[in-house]
């Protein structure tokens, strides 16, 4: 009986810590993306806000019409690192997921080389 409270233990000390790292990686990907969006929330609002700095002092018909295309310059500029900052998301996302599946397998890898220790 106190073998198997043993393994028991052991069992729960193993999930327990496994549980635990799962959510640091949880967490870590979590400020990692919140990190990435809130630096290209901060240049998109950035540069929008100097383009609208630009339009407010342009007086004359002729200086709104100058700055139309560099408008849609901005516009551009603003959602091509929407896109980037999506693609880098991802990129975490899948790297959390990779390491969560490896967090998952880890157990049966260390339970395959026992069994094939004990087999010997």
């Amino acid at each position: 009986m106190s073998a198997q409270s043993n393994d028991f233990s052991s069992y729960t000390q193993q999930f327990a810590a496994a549980a635990n790292r799962a959510n640091r990686l949880a967490l870590e990907n979590a400020e990692s993306v919140f990190g990435v969006q809130l630096r290209t929330f901060e240049r998109n609002t950035t540069a929008a806000a100097g383009f609208l700095g630009e339009l407010a002092q342009a007086g004359a018909q002729a200086d709104l019409q100058a700055l139309l295309p560099k408008g849609l310059q901005v516009a551009r500029d603003n959602l091509e690192r929407l896109a980037n900052a999506n693609q880098e998301v991802v990129g975490l996302s899948l790297k959390t997921g990779e390491a969560l599946g490896e967090l998952v397998r880890q157990p049966f890898i260390d339970a395959a080389g026992k069994g094939s220790r004990k087999t010997r």
